[in-house]
């Protein structure tokens, strides 16, 4: 059954990501600063789907870890690093959105200086709580049944506890408070901008849509990687063996659906993004190379394309 699970998720995952670099690279215009962002996540999102599913998927169909202690530690890390990036990009997305609508007087040329920066130091960011466990701070290993290879969250020394403690805090607590913090002020500012309308039905309706894509990407987030963490932190400080080997399967799984998530929630509340995918497939018209430069052209400064 878990092999059947991360064979659907290596598929939907590897084609979902796939699909979403394919139409920016097909409509380079699309490339927005706030988009820049998601393209970085659908490429973590891809590197996890090439360089780390496909091992514990054939692990699993195997029933042992199959690439040794370097292939172990490789995993561990990559994964790691692909995760905290996607995870950290989530939070400086809702950081740009926040400054596009709030505050947000610069030109279209520094808000992408901005993006790049943000890209980059999500990179930096990962990199900086990844590397520790291989030169001694904690430690990456078999995890579960063994058939995956993650941060070694049951060993309970001083070392690797307090690691944990700062994964928790710094690449998954701090950015769902940023998210939470941000997309919160949005919405308000988004309520008091309708509220002043006139005509208040399509104020109503954008507060609506952005409501909707608040919830789907907190819920998500929450639902992909809060029962990880949970489990990594009780494992760490609860009870010996509060946590089996079967019981740690279903987080693991959960958080590797976010490389399928991802994808569908931002996707789904990028009008411009669907339509030039519609037109990339073949199943429309509307949305030729031409029409998307002056679409977006036009649409630099609306934080909700």
């Amino acid at each position: 059954a878990v092999a059947v699970a991360l064979g659907f998720i290596l598929v939907l995952g590897f084609l979902g990501n796939f699909l979403v670099l394919l139409v920016f690279s097909r409509f380079p215009r699309l490339l927005t600063p706030v988009n820049l962002l998601l393209v970085n996540i659908s490429a973590s999102d891809m590197l996890v789907s090439v360089f780390g599913t496909p091992l514990s998927l054939a692990a699993s169909v195997r029933g042992r870890w199959l690439t040794g202690a370097s292939g172990c530690r490789w995993y561990g890390f990559s994964n790691a690093l692909f995760g905290v990036v996607s995870l950290v990009s989530y939070s400086l997305l809702s950081l740009e959105r926040y400054a596009e609508v709030l505050w947000d007087p610069q030109t279209s040329a520094s808000r992408y200086q901005r993006a790049k920066i943000a890209v980059a130091a999500s990179w930096f960011y990962s990199l900086f709580w990844t590397l520790p466990p291989l030169f001694g701070w904690s430690s990456y290993g078999p995890e579960g049944l063994g058939t995956t290879c993650s941060v070694q969250w049951h060993q309970r020394t001083a070392s690797s506890r307090s690691y944990i403690i700062c994964l928790f805090i710094f690449c998954l607590l701090l950015p769902l408070l940023v998210m939470i913090f941000c997309y919160g002020r949005m919405l308000l500012a988004l309520r008091a901008w309708s509220l002043r309308q006139v005509g208040g039905a399509a104020g109503e309706r954008r507060e609506a849509l952005v409501l909707q894509m608040v919830l789907c990407m907190v819920a998500g987030y929450l639902l992909c990687w809060m029962p990880y963490g949970a489990v990594a932190m009780l494992a760490s400080f609860g009870p010996p063996g509060v946590v089996p080997p079967t019981a740690s399967l279903i987080p693991s799984l959960l958080a590797k659906t976010s490389t399928v998530l991802n994808p569908v929630i931002y996707v789904r509340f990028n009008h411009q993004f669907c339509r030039c995918f519609l037109y990339m497939v073949g199943w429309s018209s509307e949305a030729s190379p031409t029409r998307v430069n002056q679409a977006v052209s036009a649409c630099q400064g609306v934080w909700l394309q």
